[in-house]
Parts: structure tokens; sequence; C-alpha cells
């Protein structure tokens, strides 16, 4: 999990800090954001004083209608020491009371100019990609016709050259050797690169490359969700692999399952195609079209046909 700071949300949605600028590094633990409504009446049983706390036109109109005493009282439990920041929708500024008593206890006040609603939405997305269950994993994530392929596989088998030759036929590469992979829910895995390495890529022989700088903009993504991973392994004569399909294999990253395939490697096969291949069959396959199951009812279709033909034929 991703060690999120208030000043993390000060860049990213662009808050004006009202109050406490000096505390904006205090840490955020949970997703969940709060608009303390039922605490302004005074009703503190519940209150999750460890969230983010959202102040909108409500709150704040109805604070106004309280008298200074009334008003400071309900500020006074509403700064709690772990209280990570309040947030003032609207632009508005904010109540003297809460001024006061959130710089006493050093809790940043910052405000933003959209909607109470439309706000809570986007700040709450953006902390549960940024809290979510983490790992990072060693291989290269590609977009390819809107499928996030993971491909993996041992050092050396030619992940990076793979990838180059995909960016080269038009598809975007997210990132090269080190995967960070998120889990915002179940079985949706979010896959990005490390800042350091972002638009990089590896090539054995060449060296660093900057896929951007060398291909454009449209080369590269920020982010991609992972539905399929391709493993690559150098060609065993003595393994039998599979040649129909009609069985899934599965890999598990923290608890989500993925369609993984195995991929053997061997001169003379394009991977780049075959990767192509199985995002569109993946693709086809979510549409409800399995070729391998066709084929294997074509197959079973003939094989009972050519028995009652035989049997007719004994008779």
């Amino acid at each position: 999990m991703s060690e999120l700071t208030i000043q993390n949300i000060i860049e990213t949605f662009h808050l004006e800090v009202v109050a406490g600028e000096q505390w904006v590094h205090r840490k955020i633990t949970t997703s969940d954001i709060s608009r303390p409504g039922l605490e302004m009446a005074g009703f503190f049983d519940y209150y999750p004083k460890e969230r983010v706390q959202l102040l909108g036109k409500k709150e704040l109109t109805y604070l106004s209608l309280l008298d200074s005493k009334t008003r400071r009282e309900r500020f006074d439990q509403l700064c709690h020491p772990i209280t990570p920041a309040f947030i003032l929708a609207h632009g508005v500024g904010g109540p003297p009371e809460l001024l006061e008593l959130a710089t006493a206890r050093q809790i940043p006040v910052l405000k933003t100019p959209h909607q109470t609603t439309r706000f809570a939405g986007m700040l709450t997305n953006y902390l549960e990609g940024q809290l979510a269950p983490m790992t990072t994993v060693h291989g290269v994530l590609v977009d390819v016709y809107g499928v996030g392929v993971l491909i993996t596989g041992k050092s050396g088998v030619g992940k990076s050259e793979t990838a180059l030759e995909l960016v080269k036929r038009g598809h975007r590469l997210v990132a090269d050797d080190v995967v960070e992979i998120r889990q915002v829910a179940k079985n949706i895995l979010i896959g990005s690169s490390p800042k350091i390495l972002e638009h990089m890529l590896e090539i054995r022989g060449v060296g660093i490359i900057d896929l951007m700088v060398l291909f454009g903009a449209s080369s590269v993504k920020d982010n991609k969700r992972i539905l399929l991973v391709v493993d690559l392994e150098v060609w065993d004569p003595d393994k039998l692999y599979d040649r129909l399909g009609v069985d899934d294999e599965k890999m598990k990253i923290i608890d989500s399952e993925l369609t993984r395939l195995t991929v053997p490697v061997k001169p003379g096969r394009n991977l780049s195609v075959i990767i192509e291949v199985a995002a569109m069959d993946y693709r086809m396959k979510k549409l409800g079209i399995n070729a391998a199951e066709q084929f294997a009812e074509r197959l079973e279709q003939a094989v009972m046909q050519n028995t009652l033909i035989e049997e007719e034929s004994n008779d």
C-alpha cells in the first residue's frame, strides 16, 4: 500500500491551503471521506475522525445559523488530532472557529472550487487507487488493442524486444522491467510504471531508450487494467504445450485471478503477432465467441456422426 499525504492531494487537485500549510505532510490512511452532517447537529457517536472531512454548502450554511459558542463546540469535537485535513468545497472560506481550532490541533484546512458531490467522487476515486493493495512484478505491460497484456518470463527471454515491436506496430507501452500493480477492486488490477522508469525501455546491446521521444506520446500510457498474462519461456521439446486453448490457465496476483497463456519462444516465432492475436482472441472470448470450444464441439459432432455411420453399416 502506498504512503499518501495531504501534500499529494493538494498537488493532484490544485487545492488552496487556507490554514496549516506546515502540516500538509500528514498521512492519509483510509480511502473513505466524510461529510460531517450529523456531527454538525451534535451527533458524534460514530464520527469517523480518521477520514478527510469534506464540508459543503449544506454543512457551512447550517453552521452559520448557530451561535458562535455552539459552532466552537462543534468544531472542538470535529478537530480531532488524528483527522488528516478539512476541505471546503465551492471555494468558500472557512469559519473562524474552524481555522482557529484546526491550527491549534495542527490540521490543515484546504479549499476547492469544485462542487461538493463532484469533488467527493473525484477524491474517493483517487484515494482508492492510491491506497489500494499493491505489489510489483518483473515483466512488461503493454496496451494491445485495448487489452492490458502483462508479458512475463525469465530475464533475457525477449520481453522488452517484443514490447518494442508491439510499439512499432502501433500499440502502447505502460511499463518495462518493473510493473507496479494495484488491486482497486476484486479482480480489477491496474498496472503502472515506477516514476523513475516511465516511458523507458531497456534493449540489450542498445541500452535505455525513451519511447515517447522516439515514437511520440501515442506510444506510451500511464496505466492500464491488466486483463491477460502472456508468459514467455524458452521452447522445451520435451514439454507438451496446449494446442487447442480449451482449458484456461490462471495466475493469481494479490487476490485477483488473471488468464495466463504460456508461449514457447524459439527462432522464427513472431512473438508480437502472437500477442496481438492473443489479445484479439481474449476480446472475442469476452464477447462469447470461443474458437477452441467451437472446434471441440465440431470434433465431438464429427465423432458421433462417424460412430452412427459405423453402427448403421454393421447392422
